[in-house]
């Protein structure tokens, strides 16, 4: 339990991190017919999709869909998690989201307005930030 953000225990003052597991599964990164990315996660039974989009200045964004799109091109498929960051020392404080792109590899984004949930539209900027360890 923290209090305040620090945590005293046997006289030594302790800062309270936290690094929490929202939810993980599998994702498929597709291309259409028009280059348009997909990003879709499976994840205990339910289905999500994104359209995953360049947009001038503001960058890349996810963009809820709900059609079914049809596969030009497979360009991804692996595990994904997603994580709540708050006060970890060296890792941004926002929900962090990384993906599994082979051979051990994870890449990371930042989602600085979590995922696009009942949203529209939600950026997504890639980091270096990376806080699975593991190669599965």
């Amino acid at each position: 339990m923290c209090i305040n953000d620090l945590q005293k225990i046997s006289g030594i003052l302790l800062l309270c991190t936290m690094i929490k597991l929202i939810t993980n599964g599998t994702y498929k990164l597709i291309a259409t017919r028009r280059n348009t990315k997909i990003l879709s996660f499976d994840k205990n039974g339910r289905h999500n999709a994104y359209a995953w989009i360049k947009v001038g200045d503001i960058g890349e964004i996810l963009v809820t869909t709900h059609k079914p799109h049809r596969i030009d091109h497979m360009l991804a498929v692996g595990k994904f998690r997603l994580y709540e960051v708050q006060d970890e020392p060296s890792l941004t404080d926002l929900n962090h989201l990384e993906l599994l792109v082979g051979d051990g590899v994870w890449q990371g984004y930042l989602l600085p307005n979590g995922m696009p949930n009942g949203v529209k539209r939600r950026r997504i900027i890639p980091t270096k930030e990376i806080i699975t360890k593991s190669t599965h």
